[in-house]
């Protein structure tokens, strides 16, 4: 069977142990320079939180320089944003950004502009937003995100268990952290688009983690009758057997994101697709790896304290056995073909794929039961 087939069958044997100790530590390094970039360089806010104006200038000919001359008569340059961008129907825009909440400010400028671009103030798009505004909604949204991680602590717990559900909170907790970084580092707009876009990720992230843990809880049940494995080698062989589908959630998901983020936001200049998409692009690809690098190997550090695998770890390593305890072999059963599976029904020969499957799901024979001893 070849490598992809096997993959996909969940039929590979990744020392996923082995490799949680290096990954965790470069998670570790970017989460670090997350916060500090954080603190250092801070988030690039809009309007929407900052309060301030916003022009939109309907013009073939205006240039970017022009705009911020226009910007340095009212004192207003410091801090501002000028760029070009094309609207829906392709048309030229100059897009402007000043730090002033004055309504009448707003409005002079704006003649200003017009008059430079040889244009009306109402084919000028003028938006002025309070201070006010953009605290109500980086309050709504700290609630509604304390309010999220609550009730989904609490269902895991109930549904699976504590030690997942606090290793899943640490997942999105890295989840949050990192694209807070990419944000202040790339210096990339944080707009209201942006924080529900980034809200809707945490949820797919959670699902992802939750696939993972509800194979390791059907492969706890199913390997602790045994009393021989230890919980790393149970969550080495849970990956191995969603890895696959792992990766191709993600990439379902991605697909449309990419999308919109190459078709919407580069190519036709639309900024509420271009903070949708992104968001959810740098989401989707860390709730993907958190899920696998992260929940995955906090759970089993967790889990190792617990008394049971301390007992099963010591006395694999008492006996010189603890490679055995930490690995869960895979077993493929191969049942001789016998005579009548050789031909069809029709007494025609089978196929090369029919063979395989007498081959590999043909079931055992019943054991012979033993015979009583005569008395």
């Amino acid at each position: 069977m070849s490598g992809l087939k096997r993959m996909y069958r969940g039929r590979t044997d990744i020392d996923f142990p082995k490799i949680f100790r290096p990954v965790l530590i470069i998670s570790a390094v970017l989460v670090i320079g997350s916060i500090v970039s954080f603190f250092t360089r801070e988030l690039n806010l809009s309007i929407d939180f900052e309060g301030g104006a916003a022009w939109e200038i309907p013009s073939k000919t205006m240039t970017t320089a022009q705009a911020t001359d226009v910007l340095t008569g009212f004192k207003l340059n410091d801090g501002s944003k000028v760029q070009e961008a094309r609207d829906a129907e392709g048309n030229r825009i100059i897009k402007v950004q000043a730090d002033t909440k004055s309504v009448t400010t707003s409005r002079k400028v704006a003649e200003k502009f017009a008059e430079t671009a040889k244009l009306k103030v109402d084919d000028i798009a003028t938006n002025t937003v309070g201070p006010s505004w953009g605290s109500e909604i980086t309050k709504q949204a700290g609630i509604s995100l304390v309010v999220f991680l609550v009730i989904i602590a609490a269902y895991i717990t109930i549904l699976l268990e504590w030690a997942m559900a606090a290793a899943a909170l640490i997942a999105v907790a890295h989840d949050i952290v990192l694209t807070i970084g990419v944000y202040s580092i790339f210096a990339f707009e944080v707009t209201p688009a942006t924080v529900i876009s980034f809200l809707t990720i945490l949820g797919y992230s959670l699902y992802d983690t939750i696939v993972v843990y509800e194979r390791v809880q059907d492969n706890t049940e199913k390997y602790d009758r045994t009393d021989k494995y230890t919980y790393s080698a149970i969550m080495r062989r849970s990956l191995n057997q969603v890895l696959m589908r792992s990766v191709n959630t993600t990439l379902v998901a991605i697909l449309p994101v990419v999308s919109m983020l190459l078709i919407g936001a580069i190519a036709f200049g639309q900024s509420t697709l271009r903070d949708f998409s992104l968001a959810l692009f740098v989401g989707l690809i860390s709730g993907a790896y958190s899920s696998i690098f992260i929940a995955a190997p906090v759970v089993v550090m967790l889990k190792e304290r617990d008394p049971r695998y301390k007992r099963i770890r010591t006395r694999a390593a008492d006996k010189g056995q603890l490679d055995v305890s930490d690995h869960i072999p895979i077993v493929e059963t191969i049942v001789p073909i016998l005579p009548e599976a050789l031909v069809n029904a029709d007494g025609t020969a089978a196929s090369t794929k029919t063979l395989q499957a007498a081959q590999y799901a043909r079931p055992h024979p019943p054991r012979p039961r033993k015979q009583g001893k005569k008395r």
